[in-house]
């Protein structure tokens, strides 16, 4: 009897769970009036300004047994204000300029609360309903950024059951896939007695069609996503063919048209071209209208992979770098970079709604033909309803206002290119086309014995500054005061050694100045403590100038 009561007990506890809040004064209540006061201010206060080692943090999250009993919603969340929060990233800092997260609107933070109360999935109709529409507007909208097709266009198309203007997936790694998904069966489609790659499978598509590969073809600055990609299709990561770039990280399109007749005598069909719109590393732009006549004339898939600079399309004054993104076939746009929505939200937008056709599917108990279920053009099947947070930030900052956040990044990072160039101590690798650019610091006599060292000397500078950068990097992000990332590149103007360079992504519009110069003080600080790489780089340069 005892027992019961107390199973009745709990039970009416997990009820509560369900339906009534904990007392406004508990911990959880505390912590969500600090954040919808200040977000920033709540990070900056909880987030621990030392970074403890990963392995320390392991020990905090290294239990595998699943709880018996119940516990107070606020005795869990102060144990996550204190092994999680503390030592969480806070990449809404304005300090934080090395990768491509930034803080986010304060309007997002109710609007997800009521996003997760509706826990709707929008794979179909039936567990989503309003979302539904509400994604194919958001879909719409994007479609109409790149391609700028006429309102007729989109009240035949938006809502067809039978075509989708894109999807809407968790970031850019599967919005790459999907447009490659695409490409890869209206390349193999059904033909004759064939059935198609998506029914009778690659082999025999590949023996029916008599090719002896298959390959993707993009600059050197592809994202490693597409490898993915080309892992998942089935036709191997070897066969996702890098070209190289030109002095600006851009596709070489000579080498290009080369590869492709080489391809060609091989009896190997590109089937696929993709141009970067913001490479990952140094944000610059493919000659997109180029790449775009080369992909007409062979019969390819043109894809654009605009997971970071397809935001640019917002501004007017930015939209000309993209020029040719609205001949491409198939687009990926990262809402959760650019567009200032959360993790995850990517897109894959397709000039002709027919495409999608390629990889549609259907299941007896959801995604019937001739529903409007969003699933049956999807790679993925449960997905929240992300295209509402989208929908919101474009009805309340609206195009003018992405403009001018787009605009003053660019700026931003154009000032910060001028504040390298003009420091005795650092060098400019990579200008920024966008808002994102590489540097690296040289002391002024390494720099001077650069211009006179042979080739081997030359080398050995590189090493030891290689060395020197990831130790002043690495130094920055464990000091916890700012952050920029580091990548590593090949310029031309080194002859395309390996160089190791600092990378910053200038997209936080409460980044400053002054934080700017902070940044690049701290790192010349930093450097003077290199016990190992410094002291022998200076004595290099001393005997090199002698």
């Amino acid at each position: 009897m005892v027992k019961i009561k107390q199973a009745e007990a709990t039970l009416e506890s997990l009820h509560r769970i369900f339906t009534v809040p904990e007392a406004p004064n508990s911990t959880l209540g505390e912590i969500e009036h600090a954040i919808s006061q200040n977000l920033n201010r709540f990070l900056q206060d909880h987030i621990a300004a030392t970074d403890c080692s990963l392995t320390e943090i392991e020990k905090d999250f290294n239990n595998p047994t699943i709880p018996d009993a119940p516990t107070f919603v606020s005795d869990h969340t102060a144990f996550l204000l204190e092994k999680l929060v503390a030592q969480s990233v806070h990449t809404s800092s304005p300090r934080f300029i090395g990768h491509m997260t930034s803080a986010l609107p304060y309007f997002l933070m109710p609007l997800s609360k009521i996003m997760i109360a509706l826990n709707q999935n929008t794979v179909k109709i039936e567990t989503s309903k309003a979302f539904t529409p509400l994604e194919r507007q958001v879909l719409g909208m994007l479609h109409n950024l790149i391609y700028q097709r006429n309102e007729d266009f989109y009240q035949s198309w938006m809502h067809s059951a039978a075509h989708s203007l894109g999807a809407f997936c968790s970031g850019g790694t599967i919005a790459n896939i999907t447009a490659l998904w695409v490409a890869r069966n209206s390349a193999l489609k059904a033909e004759g007695d064939f059935n198609g790659v998506a029914e009778e499978g690659l082999f025999r598509a590949m023996r029916h069609y008599g090719y002896e590969d298959l390959v993707i073809l993009v600059s050197e600055r592809g994202h490693y996503s597409l490898k993915k990609s080309a892992d998942v299709l089935g036709i191997g990561r070897e066969s996702l063919v890098a070209i190289p770039t030109d002095e600006n990280n851009r596709i070489c399109l000579e080498k290009l048209s080369e590869k492709i007749v080489e391809l060609k005598a091989k009896n190997i069909k590109p089937f696929a071209l993709v141009g970067l719109a913001g490479t990952t590393e140094t944000g610059n732009i493919d000659p997109l209208d180029h790449m775009a006549d080369i992909a007409e004339r062979e019969g390819m898939h043109f894809h654009v992979d605009a997971a970071w600079g397809g935001a640019s399309l917002m501004s007017n004054n930015q939209r000309p770098k993209l020029k040719g993104i609205e001949r491409a076939d198939s687009v990926t746009i990262d809402a959760h970079k650019q567009l200032y929505v959360p993790m995850g939200a990517g897109m894959v937008l397709f000039k002709d709604p027919a495409l999608v056709s390629a990889i549609e599917h259907h299941a007896d108990y959801i995604l019937r033909k001739g529903s409007k279920d969003l699933g049956s053009h999807t790679l993925e099947g449960s997905r929240s309803g992300m295209a509402m947070l989208l929908f919101a930030s474009f009805n309340i900052i609206g195009r003018q206002g992405y403009e001018l956040l787009i605009d003053q990044s660019i700026e931003k990072a154009a000032y910060f290119a001028d504040l390298v160039e003009a420091q005795n101590d650092f060098e400019l690798v990579s200008a920024p086309e966008l808002c994102l650019m590489t540097y690296r610091y040289v002391p002024p006599t390494v720099k001077a014995a650069l211009n006179v060292a042979s080739p081997e000397h030359v080398d050995a500078i590189h090493t030891l500054l290689n060395d020197l950068t990831i130790f002043i990097q690495k130094r920055q992000r464990e000091a916890g005061h700012s952050f920029v990332s580091r990548t590593c590149l090949t310029p031309s103007q080194w002859d395309r050694r390996t160089t190791n360079v600092f990378r910053v992504v200038l997209a936080n519009p409460l980044t400053t100045r002054e934080i700017l110069q902070a940044v690049l003080d701290e790192q010349r600080e930093i450097a003077s403590t290199s016990s190992i790489a410094l002291p022998k780089l200076l004595s290099l340069a001393d005997t090199l100038l002698r």
